[in-house]
Protein backbone atom coordinates (compact mmCIF):
# COMPACT_ATOMS: atom_id res chain seq x y z
CA UNK A 1 0.00 0.00 0.00
CA UNK A 2 2.86 2.40 0.79
CA UNK A 3 4.37 1.79 -2.65
CA UNK A 4 1.08 2.83 -4.31
CA UNK A 5 0.99 6.03 -2.25
CA UNK A 6 4.58 6.82 -3.29
CA UNK A 7 3.59 6.01 -6.89
CA UNK A 8 0.66 8.44 -6.78
CA UNK A 9 2.94 11.06 -5.23
CA UNK A 10 5.51 10.65 -8.00
CA UNK A 11 2.79 10.72 -10.65
CA UNK A 12 1.37 13.93 -9.17
CA UNK A 13 4.84 15.50 -8.91
CA UNK A 14 5.59 14.66 -12.54
CA UNK A 15 2.31 16.10 -13.78
CA UNK A 16 2.80 19.25 -11.68
CA UNK A 17 6.32 19.77 -13.07
CA UNK A 18 5.11 19.34 -16.64
CA UNK A 19 2.09 21.59 -16.06
CA UNK A 20 4.14 24.35 -14.43
CA UNK A 21 6.71 24.22 -17.22
CA UNK A 22 4.08 24.47 -19.95
CA UNK A 23 2.25 27.28 -18.14
CA UNK A 24 5.48 29.24 -17.65
CA UNK A 25 6.50 28.72 -21.28
CA UNK A 26 3.10 29.89 -22.46
CA UNK A 27 3.35 33.05 -20.33
CA UNK A 28 6.88 33.78 -21.55
CA UNK A 29 6.13 33.30 -25.24
CA UNK A 30 2.92 35.34 -25.09
CA UNK A 31 4.72 38.19 -23.32
CA UNK A 32 2.83 37.96 -20.02
CA UNK A 33 6.01 37.08 -18.12
CA UNK A 34 9.59 38.21 -18.75
CA UNK A 35 12.18 35.79 -20.03
CA UNK A 36 14.61 34.68 -17.31
CA UNK A 37 17.75 36.73 -17.93
CA UNK A 38 20.85 34.61 -18.04
CA UNK A 39 22.62 36.70 -20.66
CA UNK A 40 22.45 40.44 -19.94
CA UNK A 41 23.40 43.37 -22.10
CA UNK A 42 25.19 46.47 -21.03
CA UNK A 43 24.46 49.57 -23.01
CA UNK A 44 27.44 51.78 -23.55
CA UNK A 45 26.85 55.42 -24.20
CA UNK A 46 29.24 57.05 -26.57
CA UNK A 47 29.85 60.74 -26.12
CA UNK A 48 30.40 62.45 -29.42
CA UNK A 49 32.28 65.68 -29.37
CA UNK A 50 31.08 67.99 -32.04
CA UNK A 51 33.69 70.16 -33.54
CA UNK A 52 33.51 72.20 -36.65
CA UNK A 53 35.77 69.80 -38.52
CA UNK A 54 35.24 66.06 -37.75
CA UNK A 55 37.61 63.57 -39.24
CA UNK A 56 36.23 61.31 -42.00
CA UNK A 57 36.90 58.15 -39.96
CA UNK A 58 34.57 59.32 -37.18
CA UNK A 59 31.86 60.29 -39.66
CA UNK A 60 32.01 56.89 -41.37
CA UNK A 61 31.90 55.11 -38.00
CA UNK A 62 28.88 57.14 -36.92
CA UNK A 63 27.04 56.36 -40.18
CA UNK A 64 27.81 52.64 -39.82
CA UNK A 65 26.57 52.60 -36.22
CA UNK A 66 23.30 54.23 -37.24
CA UNK A 67 22.79 51.78 -40.12
CA UNK A 68 23.53 48.74 -37.97
CA UNK A 69 21.14 49.91 -35.23
CA UNK A 70 18.40 50.09 -37.83
CA UNK A 71 19.03 46.57 -39.14
CA UNK A 72 19.83 44.71 -35.92
CA UNK A 73 18.67 45.97 -32.53
CA UNK A 74 21.28 45.92 -29.78
CA UNK A 75 19.38 43.57 -27.46
CA UNK A 76 18.32 40.97 -30.05
CA UNK A 77 21.15 38.47 -29.44
CA UNK A 78 20.72 38.25 -25.64
CA UNK A 79 16.95 37.81 -26.10
CA UNK A 80 17.52 34.96 -28.56
CA UNK A 81 20.06 33.34 -26.22
CA UNK A 82 17.75 33.70 -23.21
CA UNK A 83 14.81 32.16 -25.11
CA UNK A 84 17.04 29.31 -26.27
CA UNK A 85 18.24 28.59 -22.74
CA UNK A 86 14.66 28.71 -21.43
CA UNK A 87 13.54 26.33 -24.19
CA UNK A 88 16.30 23.87 -23.29
CA UNK A 89 15.43 24.11 -19.59
CA UNK A 90 11.73 23.64 -20.32
CA UNK A 91 12.54 20.58 -22.43
CA UNK A 92 14.64 19.09 -19.64
CA UNK A 93 11.92 19.76 -17.06
CA UNK A 94 9.28 18.20 -19.31
CA UNK A 95 11.39 15.09 -19.90
CA UNK A 96 12.21 14.85 -16.18
CA UNK A 97 8.55 15.25 -15.23
CA UNK A 98 7.62 12.55 -17.72
CA UNK A 99 10.22 10.19 -16.27
CA UNK A 100 8.98 10.94 -12.76
CA UNK A 101 5.36 10.32 -13.76
CA UNK A 102 6.37 7.11 -15.59
CA UNK A 103 8.11 5.83 -12.46
CA UNK A 104 5.00 6.67 -10.44
CA UNK A 105 2.82 4.73 -12.87
CA UNK A 106 5.13 1.70 -12.64
CA UNK A 107 4.91 1.81 -8.85
CA UNK A 108 1.12 2.05 -8.96
CA UNK A 109 0.87 -1.09 -11.09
Amino acid sequence: MAIKIIGFGLLAAGVIIIGWTMFSSFNIFTGKAPVPEIFKTSVEKIVVQTTGNQDPQAQVQKMLDQQLKGMLPVDSFPKIFNLTVWSLLAGLLTIGGGQLAGLGIKLIK
